[in-house]
């Protein structure tokens, strides 16, 4: 075996010393398809070229440390090494798949400085970090990440839009993607991940992974063709907001961006390498850049699904009683949820003073909702803000723990520099010491969190449901987008399920407690099975989803969690057609833009053996009326084809049981 590691790692790895001034360092894929070139001396750059052609100029890239601001560390070379990886990762948490193929080459290059520079070149990523020997206290003054292309190039990006009352490194991770020839942009300043689409080449998305004690990756544009990583200064000084949701700002930053210690390892940046659209959805190299979990033992985490209740304000009709923020009211929940085959009950913000989580809202009796709940056998998710949970966080988990809580979820974070990253790390792992599943909302991308904390179940740092309530953001055209880009980070709590619906151009803006989703009914059911999230909140009015007791039931069976994924059709910000497993179980999924669509899919992925179907799918009317959906039995067998007809931002389900 070790023969061919070595054999393997000088078929990939090339040395060549040019007149003592610069090294010049190559390196392949497994499959040879893609090809890299760093190249070290004054200065440290690389190149990307996927079969015989460019696919990222030559890019600069360097780490300041507070002992080298100049970054002329990284001229002497004093030791490289290469290694072939033939691994597998098992997660934890399933998310695309239940075995990971860990398949790459890779390159290490050592510096006289103390510092190291590591690339790996995956089949559908190239990838790199930098690691220093050097311990004690370090200080990043600055990284340069740069990724460069060539004229043509369109970009897909998230543009930060500056808050009045904070900097431009203040954001809630939750922005529509515009599209862009790069060289036309003016400026640019985003959050990752972004998708770049060289002219005649594959796509490459760039986002990054392992983020500890350092901050996130914004993305801004850099000379004609270029896209540079920017990073938030350390927070010297910090303020807290007024009003009914408050948060720390940063007033002053400190001009270095991390201070830590060593030795240790940087993030990695990623350029994940999509030729076909559909490679986007099944890429998990996020993941599997990610350390291995922090603590042992796993098996008290619980996927599911929960009810949700922000987006419509518990505007419950038609019940005997008061609906609000009251005991009946979550009873009413409970009941829900365990009548249609939910696992999990949120109580979002509310149920106590925002600013104080032992000053219960009159009304709500939270040892009888818990009591209640564990009879039902159903877990309740609370909601906290962050900077309140920040200040009471030991006292918080002892008396959630009292409740018999299963999830705790935080929110309004709004940043990812050191100290804001930290605390994310610091909240997973107080909850994972206590058994607890944790969210995040109002907080960066994953970035391989999910793996580190297999707890942290579920994040936002998306445009999700929520939107419909004040405007016409969260419509088909995105949804079809953040697939492709967000999701590659991780998972994402969208939060579908609203089933009063509008077609394009009707007014969806009708406000919180009555909110209308652009799309189809059945685009919002879809999106359960299409984005991923092992906890999935169901946003929709319950009043609204009682009188649809079938479909309810039908979605109460549909897994968060999944063994395989594959992609039968898929263009960017167009359509998914998609079939996952999950067990000996398949469902199979597609969601359009506002562009009606028509696809023959084959069965073939299925193995041998009769199969009971349950299809979920636009009607035919669904095209004036998007509420308009049928639900239908069938037998199907690998032989089978069916025909999926998507009305405008229509959707499809269905649901293959193996007999």
């Amino acid at each position: 075996m070790k023969q061919l590691f070595l054999i393997q790692a000088l078929l990939v790895f090339n040395l060549i010393i040019c007149n003592g001034k610069s090294t010049k360092f190559t390196i392949s894929a497994p499959d040879k398809s893609t090809v890299v070139q760093v190249e070290t001396g004054r200065q440290v750059s690389f190149t990307v070229i996927y079969k015989g052609k460019v696919l990222i100029s030559p890019s600069r890239i360097n780490l300041y440390l507070q002992n080298d601001t100049s970054g002329n560390g990284l001229s002497e070379v004093v030791h490289s090494s290469s290694r072939f990886n033939d691994g597998k990762i098992i997660p934890h948490i399933k998310e695309k798949r239940a075995v990971i193929p860990d398949v790459y080459n890779e390159l290490n290059i050592s510096f006289k400085n103390n510092l190291e520079l590591q690339f790996r070149v995956y089949n559908d990523a190239v990838v790199y970090r930098f690691l220093t020997r050097s311990k004690g206290g370090i200080k990043v003054y600055s990284e340069k990440a740069g990724f460069n292309f060539q004229p043509g190039t369109t970009v897909f990006y998230p543009q930060v839009n500056k808050r009045s009352d904070a900097d431009i490194f203040h954001t809630s991770f939750e922005e529509n993607y515009t599209t862009a020839l790069l060289d036309t942009l003016p400026e640019m300043f985003a959050f990752s991940p972004v998708l770049i689409q060289p002219e005649g080449s594959p796509k490459v998305l760039i986002t990054e992974s392992d983020v500890n004690d350092y901050p996130g990756m914004f993305l801004e544009k850099s000379g004609k063709y270029g896209l540079t990583g920017r990073f938030a200064g350390y927070p010297v000084k910090e303020v807290e907001t007024i009003g009914e949701f408050r948060q720390k700002l940063v007033a002053e930053r400190a001009d270095y961006i991390t201070a830590t210690k060593g030795p240790r390892t940087f993030p990695w940046r990623i350029m994940a390498i999509a030729p076909e659209d559909g490679n986007l959805l099944v890429n998990d190299i996020v993941y599997r850049l990610a350390p291995e979990p922090q603590f042992p033992e796993y098996s008290w985490i619980k996927p599911g699904k929960s009810t949700e209740e922000w987006i419509t304000g518990l505007n419950l009709y038609k019940v005997d009683f008061v609906a609000g923020l009251n005991t009946a009211t979550y009873k009413y929940y409970i009941d829900f949820a365990a009548r249609f085959g939910f696992q999990y009950v949120m109580l979002d913000a509310g149920w106590s003073d925002v600013n104080d989580l032992f000053k219960i809202t009159p009304g709500m009796d939270m040892e009888e909702i818990t009591r209640y709940a564990s009879k039902n056998g159903i877990g309740l998710i609370l909601w906290t803000q962050a900077l309140t949970l920040e200040k009471q966080m030991d006292e918080a988990l002892k008396q959630f723990k009292n409740w018999d809580i299963k999830v705790v979820m935080t929110d309004f974070i709004d940043r990812n520099d050191q100290v804001a990253i930290n605390f994310l790390h610091r909240f997973a792992g107080e909850c994972a010491k206590n058994k607890f599943m944790c969210m995040i909302h109002g907080a960066p991308i994953p970035a391989g969190f999910s793996r580190t904390w297999p707890n942290m179940i579920a994040r936002e740092s998306v445009l999700g449901s929520e939107y419909n309530a004040w405007s016409s953001k969260a419509n088909p055209e995105h949804d079809l987008m953040i697939p492709f880009i967000r999701m590659v980070s991780g998972p994402m709590d969208y939060e579908p399920g609203i089933l009063q619906n509008a077609t394009r151009g009707n007014n969806s803006k009708m406000g919180f407690e009555k909110v209308i989703a652009q799309g189809t009914t059945m685009h919002q059911i879809a999106m359960f099975e299409i984005y991923e999230s092992p906890l999935q909140l169901f946003s929709g009015n319950l009043s609204d989803a009682v009188r649809e007791p079938l479909l309810l039931d039908f979605l109460g069976s549909i897994p968060t969690v999944w063994d395989e994924t594959v992609i039968l059709d898929a263009k960017l910000g167009k359509y998914i057609v998609e079939a996952r497993r999950n067990g000996d179980n398949w469902y199979l999924a597609a969601i359009n833009d506002w562009t009606p669509a028509g696809f023959n899919v084959n069965l073939s992925f299925l193995k041998e053996g009769t199969y009971s179907a349950m299809t979920a799918a636009d009607g035919l009317n669904a095209t004036r009326n998007p509420q308009d959906f049928n639900l239908r039995e069938s037998e199907v067998t690998q032989k089978d084809s069916i025909k999926i007809n998507l009305a405008p931002g229509g959707g499809f389900l269905m649901r293959i049981l193996k007999k």
